[in-house]
């Protein structure tokens, strides 16, 4: 339903025993690494996407949308959902071991894919050499929890957050710190 050129105008095109009503989609501007990802994660391609859907770079427009809109459908980060659950549904997915909502532990532990984004930050060699470039890898590494909380993203696990402290570690001896 979101590839470019899709006919699909009501939910009784995507199965036929869906009700017979009008699908209005919502979604992240062009512009948004959200759309980015959805479109790669979705359509097979990233930035390929149907144009005939309400687009925005506001993740509370396309919020205020779907609750206004009677057989709407969108997507958007995880932590707009969670602001407004009572008013949503979120889609489920069937990675082959039976439906999953999404939810921290479905993104943590890999079974809400390919919809749970990873964030990633890349410090390079000559980075590493410039104290204040391995003083933010540190402090971001050590307050992770604190900066995802008041960012609203979803914390790396303990496991992760020793990957991350390891790998800064070998990149650290790359660059001769």
């Amino acid at each position: 339903m979101w590839e470019p050129g899709s006919t699909v105008k009501n939910w009784n095109q995507v199965d036929p025993s869906f009700p017979n009503e009008p699908l209005t989609l919502f979604g992240a501007g062009a512009d948004s690494g959200t759309f980015d990802y959805f479109t790669g994660a979705i359509v097979g391609k990233e930035g390929s996407s149907r144009t005939d859907y309400s687009p925005t770079e506001d993740d509370n427009v396309t919020v205020q949308g779907v609750q206004g809109s009677k057989g709407a459908l969108g997507y958007f980060g995880f932590s707009y959902f969670e602001e407004n659950e009572a008013n949503l549904k979120a889609v489920q997915i069937d990675g082959g071991k039976g439906c999953v909502a999404p939810s921290s532990q479905a993104a943590q532990d890999g079974t809400y894919t390919p919809l749970a984004r990873p964030l990633f930050i890349y410090p390079s060699n000559a980075g590493l050499k410039k104290p204040q470039v391995e003083a933010f890898v540190e402090f971001y590494l050590q307050q992770n929890d604190q900066i995802v909380e008041v960012a609203r993203f979803i914390p790396l696990t303990p496991e992760q957050k020793q990957e991350s402290t390891t790998e800064l570690e070998a990149l650290r001896q790359r660059a001769g710190g």
